[in-house]
């Protein structure tokens, strides 16, 4: 399938892994990459050691592109982009940061530059950046998200009608039908990560991995909009958060019960109750753990029905 962003990466299908946090190692973005989608290494739960390892196993696993996915909140950043340059790593997908900050450098080492947004406003900042593509995040994708709460049916025509880049679509995301929705409104592929986390290769903790395909409607919810909105399983960790809200917290307050390493207890550790568990609304669609290229391949014989479907109405 030749289109803007699979010419761009040079894959065969437009579907782009998530590069989320304890789950999106090595092998999940070797699977998806071998299996004609573009795999991505998410740098946000790595020390840079890490990173290098996960990179250079990446490389063995797979001859084929693969990025990394750097959130530019970490107090390693700039350990973290010496080694994608030092690599030879061809992709960076940025997110939760300014654009500007990186996008040049990166490119000057001739890495496509990619960087996540959840509204117009930050999509013309990162065209502005000098980004080759973007990815438009709505409100039901999993892990951090916009303030705005704009869902991904409303934001990909928002941002369509105002820039000129290729824009990859996520957040609710997980199947063929859907993919092709998110492209007859203007998107070129879309990004998945909750259908990716329900994969044998993805290193998130089997329980977590469980829990996600026993999701229903309504087991998420977007929260802690204070620090940093995010979208997350209801748990006795969630709980807290609601009982804090009840009381009338403040951000500091809030602070002290996340705490260090929450994502890390729920997400890799498989700690239900006290754990961060993050993944989107999407979960609620998801009802099996199957091999990431099995995802892939399955995502697009859906593509092909649907588009067949829609051409007999």
């Amino acid at each position: 399938m030749k289109n803007k962003i699979t010419e761009l990466f040079k894959i065969d299908y437009p579907i782009i892994q998530g590069g989320m946090i304890w789950a999106s190692g090595w092998r999940l973005a070797a699977a998806v990459s071998n299996a004609g989608g573009l795999g991505i290494i998410g740098a946000g739960s790595m020390y840079p050691n890490v990173l290098q390892e996960h990179i250079q196993k990446c490389k063995k696993a797979t001859q084929k592109p693969f990025a990394v996915n750097i959130p530019m909140l970490y107090p390693d950043l700039e350990q973290l982009m010496d080694i994608v340059v030092a690599e030879g790593v061809k992709i960076v997908f940025t997110s939760a940061g300014n654009p500007k900050t990186w996008t040049t450098f990166l490119k000057e080492k001739g890495i496509q530059v990619v960087h996540v947004v959840s509204s117009v406003k930050f999509a013309l900042k990162a065209q502005e950046a000098g980004v080759d593509a973007i990815v438009a995040e709505g409100f039901e994708a999993g892990g951090h998200n916009g303030r705005d709460e704009t869902t991904t049916l409303t934001l990909i025509p928002l941002v369509k009608e105002k820039i000129s880049i290729p824009i990859i679509a996520a957040g609710g995301i997980s199947s063929g039908s859907a993919m092709l929705a998110a492209m007859v409104l203007g998107a070129d592929a879309v990004q998945v990560g909750s259908r990716f986390v329900a994969s044998h290769e993805a290193s998130s903790h089997p329980s977590f991995k469980q829990k996600v395909v026993e999701a229903g409607e309504g087991d998420t919810h977007l929260t802690l909009k204070e620090l940093a909105p995010v979208r997350l399983l209801k748990n006795k960790f969630y709980s807290d958060i609601q009982k804090l809200y009840m009381e009338g917290t403040n951000a500091e307050a809030l602070k002290a019960l996340l705490g260090r390493a929450r994502a890390k207890k729920g997400m890799f550790e498989g700690d239900l109750e006290e754990g961060e568990l993050e993944i989107g609304q999407v979960a609620a669609l998801i009802h099996d753990i199957k091999p990431a290229g099995e995802i892939v391949k399955t995502m697009m014989k859906e593509f092909e029905e649907a588009k067949t479907r829609v051409l007999s109405l």
